[in-house]
């Protein structure tokens, strides 16, 4: 299977444009149906956190005090995720971060995003809603810890994406369910999914 990066990130507000910053990121490279690789790091980017923030998070202002910068953590995930292909749930949420991040240290990103909770639309049209939460439950993944913490979050959504891949490839008789499917899958109709991997699966003549 394709090697990817699943990233997430926690942060002071909503948007970057708005002048939120990154409090928390980190990132799980699954390859060959596993997890192989982590990193993760709480940083200081001279930005206040809100009391809401810190209730939901568990990350408080005293905690980010004694985090390395901001601009060190990001020049080092420059180099841990190189150009592998970055997943994320809700993925137009940490893209924007990461790219504003990234452009205080004058980087640019080389890779797309794909967005685990599209795909989850699609391989799950009937759960009651598509937060990471809800699918770990409704999908049987295993809890990886506190919920909106960075490193929990990665791990859990690196396990809904494999067991997406496992379930579409059960279900299609694919015996790899390869990335480039499953960028595909986050773009079609929410309930054209079976019809999609079949035409799909005789483009390629398996």
């Amino acid at each position: 299977m394709d090697t990817v990066a699943v990233i997430d990130f926690e942060t002071t507000g909503l948007s970057p444009s708005q002048g939120a910053r990154v409090t928390e990121v980190a990132v799980v490279v699954v390859e060959d149906g596993q997890i192989v690789d982590r990193f993760q790091s709480l940083m200081n980017a001279r930005a206040w956190i809100p009391s809401y923030i810190e209730h939901l998070t568990g990350i408080s202002n005293e905690m980010i005090e004694q985090a390395p910068p901001a601009h060190e953590i990001f020049r080092d995930l420059a180099v841990f995720i190189g150009e592998v292909p970055l997943v994320a749930h809700n993925a137009a949420f940490d893209r924007q971060f990461l790219d504003a991040e990234f452009g205080r240290i004058n980087k640019r990103r080389k890779q797309e995003f794909t967005c685990s909770m599209r795909v989850a639309r699609r391989v799950y049209p009937h759960a009651a809603n598509h937060k990471l939460g809800t699918l770990v439950e409704y999908a049987d993944v295993p809890v990886a810890g506190r919920a909106h913490r960075a490193l929990a979050d990665a791990e859990m959504t690196a396990n809904l994406w494999l067991k997406m891949q496992e379930e579409i490839g059960q279900k299609h008789q694919l015996k790899e369910v390869p990335l480039d499917l499953m960028k595909q899958l986050q773009s079609i109709p929410r309930y054209s999914m079976d019809k999609y991997v079949n035409t799909y699966k005789k483009r390629l003549g398996i």
